[in-house]
């Protein structure tokens, strides 16, 4: 016999599958708008406390790295749960752990609230357009392609955050 499915929440979502409740970031992704957007947000949470916190860089880099390598299992399983999609709209574990890393281009001082809020638009943009090679690595299976799409964003957005400043200090 096999053991009953957990009880549903809003929309049919159980929050009691800890890889759901972890991909959907306790709830966030079950937003009726933007989900993406404030699961981003989460994750612009998630880098201002590392910076304020001020961790040494290894230490900083091995927690995100960490995070992001657990969210592809965890995105695989909840998108099995979820149904449908390759990548269901409630799942923002990929904006929220991938967003951090693209900060990781500058020192914790630097990650000031402009920055944060010009790395959140960046990432945004990046996901949304999913311009070359985001749409393409979407296509990998489960929770890899629904984590790789979000990486690409953020390599962008690192990028461009490394120009900007390099313009803005130079």
């Amino acid at each position: 016999m096999t053991p009953p499915l957990p009880a549903p929440d809003s929309d049919g979502v159980s929050l009691r599958d800890p890889a759901t409740c972890v991909a959907t970031c306790g709830g966030v992704g079950l937003a009726r708008v933007a989900a993406g957007t404030w699961g981003a947000l989460v994750g612009v949470g998630l880098a201002g406390t590392l910076a304020w916190a001020r961790l040494p860089f290894p230490v900083e880099v091995a927690l995100l790295a960490a995070l992001n390598a657990a969210a592809v299992p965890i995105c695989t399983r909840a998108a099995r749960r979820l149904g449908g999609s390759p990548d269901p709209g409630a799942i923002v574990l990929d904006e929220c752990a991938s967003l951090p890393l693209g900060l990781l281009v500058m020192p914790a001082a630097d990650r000031t609230l402009p920055i944060l809020a010009l790395a959140f638009a960046l990432h945004r943009l990046f996901d949304i357009l999913k311009p070359f090679p985001c749409r393409q690595l979407e296509r990998l299976p489960g929770g890899l392609g629904i984590m790789a799409d979000d990486w690409a964003a953020t390599a962008m957005m690192a990028i461009v955050l490394v120009v900007a400043r390099h313009w803005l200090v130079a």
